[in-house]
Parts: C-alpha cells; structure tokens; sequence
C-alpha cells in the first residue's frame, strides 16, 4: 500500500529522531525503553512482530522493535539523558510521528527534533520505483 501525498506517491516515511534532555533512569532501564518502544509501535497503527533489546555495562540500552510495517529502534546514552531513535513505516496505515510524540512524554524529553523523509519514491508516469534517493519530507522541533 502506498501513500500519496502533494502529487508524490512513496512506500514509507522514515522518522530519525532526537530526543535531548531525558530522564537518565527510564534511558537505562532496558524493560522500560523495550516497553515503550512496543507500546509507541502500537499506538501509531503498527502490528508488532518481534524485538530485541539490550542493556550495556555500565549504561545505555539498544533495541529494535520488528513490525509488519518495517521497523522502531533506539540507542540511549543516560549520561548524556539522550535517545536516538529510528522510526520506519510502510504504508498509511500507521504514523510514526504519533511514535514519536508518544516517546518524547515516556522518555522526559525536554526537547527533541525528527526529520521525515518519503522512502520508496514511485515514478508518477510508470508507477515503478524511481531509483533517486529519499525526498526529505517534514524536519520539526519541539
């Protein structure tokens, strides 16, 4: 299923975001983050498939959140109270940027950024994959 949007048509909006000023404890609890990610996979639309998260010694937590739509990911640094987190979705079923939102109020961010870009692009005259690179689509900060 593809999305249209302003004349484009693409396969999916990929959401690299930033998130500063966390709470350094929720950043280094691996049940939490793992938690979280599910549940922002959720409620933007997502079904959920797997995951797969780790705690590192002495801190930071990694994982990855497989859905039927493509993927969520995190990294976190506590010492730093920052989170870099990838969100990409296929299709206009779901939203990422309703992900985002969602883990920007569960980490504490005080402030964060996204950039979305359309991944996919469909040639508008044979409907076949344009073999051009990502279009940069929104950047926001918040």
């Amino acid at each position: 299923m593809e999305i249209q949007e302003n004349g484009a048509t693409y396969l999916g909006r990929h959401v690299l975001a930033e998130f500063f000023e966390c709470d350094p404890n929720i950043m280094n609890n691996k049940d939490k983050i793992e938690n979280y990610m599910v549940d922002a996979a959720i409620e933007c639309g997502a079904t959920v498939v797997q995951k797969c998260f780790h705690r590192f010694n002495p801190y930071g937590v990694s994982g990855v959140v497989i859905i039927a739509e493509s993927h969520l990911a995190v990294h976190t640094w506590p010492e730093l109270g920052y989170a870099a987190v990838d969100l990409f979705t296929c299709g206009s079923k779901c939203d990422p940027k309703v992900a985002y939102e969602f883990l920007k109020k569960k980490f504490n961010s005080k402030k964060a950024f996204f950039t979305q870009l359309k991944r996919g692009i469909l040639d508008e005259n044979t409907n076949q994959l344009s073999e051009t690179a990502f279009q940069l689509s929104e950047q926001y900060e918040s």
